[in-house]
């Protein structure tokens, strides 16, 4: 068992299984000892709910005992077969098939009972025993991955070391075919090059540097893997343009939209603008969604260059 003290937290699920198996091991003898023939632990769930609430779909099974449909099935199948389940019963409007404990089944529930209540007390002097209340610890933590899987956990936990990694720095004329590659790609993909594309892209400094704006490049082991231009707007509504944003999606998953989003709110805020525009697509869930959370919000926006523009929205840089 030591193996687990130097994998640590990694083989958690490994751990469990070897607990469990341990005391299905123990549920197989004890089934024996209360002459309880043939009958397989794993179906205790279904068994109770059954002799508790009577007929059910399987749909209803799974739903209540938190296994999956096909496992139901299964169980359910294995338990026919033993002759502890009825499935050839159709519910009172004759319009769903339903299952329920045979003859068979019902007999075993006074044995059943005396068993559970003696598990029941065996399992509260453990728990007094413990320095952790197990049962309680189960629950919490079944509450806490339907709140957020352990997947999810660890896609974070990754994002948020690889982010580390990635470095935000200022356009210089050697990121040039990056900005236009990276930009290009998206845009090909989704949409159609327009002529105010190639204007941007083919000569960033005379149509955004050089008329008061920046432009920021990701960087991910030294890699240019993202940009982003900060546009200054000849408008009175509007300081400045948040544009040309594109990550490759080589390096998506890495939460580089992000940061760099962040980096040109912080930059437009530097520069003392008070207001930040930018134009969209809906069909762009991702960067949609990117833009809220950054908070920016959707207004009626002037005439674009860009045919593919059907979103407009404003972020107050002064919240």
């Amino acid at each position: 068992m030591n193996v687990f003290d130097k994998t640590g937290k990694m083989a958690l699920g490994s751990r469990m299984r070897v607990l469990t198996a341990k005391m299905t091991d123990d549920a197989a003898k004890i089934y024996e000892m209360y002459n309880v023939e043939g009958f397989v632990p794993k179906w205790f769930p279904v068994y109770f709910l059954l002799s508790e609430e009577g007929e059910k779909t399987i749909t209803e099974i799974a739903e209540e005992i938190g296994h999956s449909q096909p496992s139901v099935t299964k169980i359910v199948k294995e338990m026919t077969k033993e002759g502890f389940i009825d499935d050839s019963i159709q519910s009172a409007d004759k319009r769903r098939n339903v299952v329920a404990l045979s003859e068979k089944g019902m007999a075993l529930s006074d044995k059943i009972k005396i068993q559970c209540q003696d598990i029941d007390n065996a399992v509260e002097l453990m728990l007094n025993e413990a320095s952790h209340n197990l049962w309680e610890a189960i629950k919490e933590w079944e509450h806490l991955l339907e709140k957020k899987s352990l997947f999810k956990r660890v896609q974070d936990q990754k994002k948020t070391r690889e982010s580390k990694e990635v470095e935000i720095v200022e356009y210089e004329e050697k990121y040039q075919q990056a900005f236009k590659d990276l930009n290009e790609e998206w845009i090909s993909t989704y949409f159609e090059m327009e002529e105010a594309d190639y204007k941007a892209l083919d000569h960033p400094k005379e149509y955004i540097l050089d008329k008061g704006g920046k432009i920021l490049v990701a960087l991910y082991q030294n890699e240019p893997v993202g940009v982003c231009a900060l546009i200054k707007m000849n408008d009175p509504k509007y300081d400045f343009e948040m544009a040309k944003m594109a990550v490759s999606p080589r390096v998506q998953g890495k939460s580089i939209g992000w940061l760099l989003g962040q980096a040109i709110v912080k930059k437009a805020k530097e520069m003392g603008g008070s207001t930040l525009y930018l134009e969209s697509n809906t069909i762009l869930g991702p960067a949609i969604n990117l833009y809220y959370k950054l908070g920016f919000e959707k207004v009626a926006g002037n005439p674009s260059p860009y045919k593919r523009a059907n979103i407009h929205m404003v972020l107050d840089l002064k919240d």
